[in-house]
């Protein structure tokens, strides 16, 4: 029985998905559609409603793909037959067609105010609380409700502890405008998540998905692709940073037993971003060398997905939950411990 987790209510979860559907019915490979200017309310329903069942397709195609049995080359090709079928029938059953499908989704991508009235209709239909406005991924993952605080907001603890914690959140040196490790870490996920979408939105153009792919990379390691749209400090280098002071944190003298308990489990999701960094850089890698667009677009959309989880994590064991552990965590893990680590510090 596959779970479904509303993880994310952002429009790049779609991209993957719609690059399963046949010819002929998914539209990405034409220019799209001019988005209407905005949605009423029983449109944006019927969007929420199709996120929702995409939602769990996705679920569907995380968790299976994970599992062991399904490592295999025929159980990855069965995987991406099966849920083909289900997007086409998904698609077709909620009377939208494709092209208004695109425009729909594109519209609320673009524009705030309807993001947020989306959001509450995705509440509506899944029995979240509703929330107009920005709702992070972690609350919907089940983590701490609470947003990370501006730097401004934060109050460090004394000593030691206080310096790393301040250099995790805050302020670090050599960072982009001196933000604290994990703001960057976020900035240049978002990038990474950016180009992959957009790579992915152009399957029939070999090109454009290495163009994007090299703009992935510099994002996640601008050591190996030096020029780009990220802000030239690195995920990889911001992640690896968020570890290392989160445990110079819990080494220190003064440390609380909740600071090094949540000290781990910041650096454990951390570190598991770290990873995932390095296998989208092999695929983004594998997409540059291509001369098969198929193969390329297929790589593609591995790529998108992992970029996004980048951020969100991923539920790998199927439990309905993002941990900061297992090889699930991700930033926004790291986040929620973080906040978890500040409470614990402070009596």
């Amino acid at each position: 029985m596959l779970s479904f987790r509303p993880t994310s209510l952002l429009v790049p979860i779609l991209v993957p998905l719609l690059l399963l559907l046949p010819t002929g019915v998914a539209t990405s490979q034409s220019p799209p559609a001019a988005p209407p200017a905005t949605l009423s309310s029983g449109e944006l329903r019927e969007l929420a409603t199709v996120q929702v069942a995409l939602l769990k397709l996705q679920d569907s195609l995380n968790a299976e793909m994970a599992h062991p049995r399904n490592k295999t080359r025929e159980g990855q090709e069965r995987l991406q037959v099966a849920l083909r079928e289900q997007l086409t029938a998904l698609i077709e059953k909620s009377g939208l067609s494709a092209d208004e499908f695109q425009r729909r989704r594109f519209a609320v991508s673009t524009n705030d105010t309807l993001r947020a009235k989306f959001e509450d209709a995705i509440a509506v239909i899944t029995g979240l609380p509703a929330r107009t406005g920005a709702r992070t991924m972690a609350t919907l993952a089940g983590t701490p409700a609470s947003a990370p605080a501006a730097a401004s907001d934060i109050v460090l603890p004394a000593g030691a502890v206080g310096t790393h914690v301040g250099h995790v959140l805050v302020r670090f040196p050599t960072t982009p405008d001196k933000v604290g490790l994990l703001t960057i870490a976020h900035t240049e996920a978002k990038v990474a998540a950016q180009h992959a979408a957009l790579a992915a939105r152009t399957p029939t153009n070999l090109q454009a998905m290495q163009t994007h792919a090299g703009h992935v990379i510099h994002a996640l390691d601008p050591a190996v692709v030096t020029q780009g749209p990220g802000k030239g400090y690195g995920l990889k280098k911001a992640a690896a940073g968020v570890a290392s002071h989160v445990e110079l944190a819990a080494n220190s003298d003064g440390a609380s037993a909740g600071v090094k308990t949540h000290a781990e489990h910041v650096a454990t999701a951390a570190r598991t971003t770290l990873e995932r960094a390095d296998q989208i850089i092999a695929l983004a890698e594998r997409i540059r060398a291509a001369t098969d667009v198929a193969e390329a677009a297929t790589l593609t959309s591995q790529m998108a997905s992992l970029c996004e989880q980048l951020t969100t994590g991923a539920d790998l064991n199927a439990d309905g939950r993002v941990n900061w552990g297992g090889g699930e965590g991700g930033l926004q893990q790291a986040d929620a411990h973080m906040q978890l680590l500040l409470k614990s510090a402070t009596p």
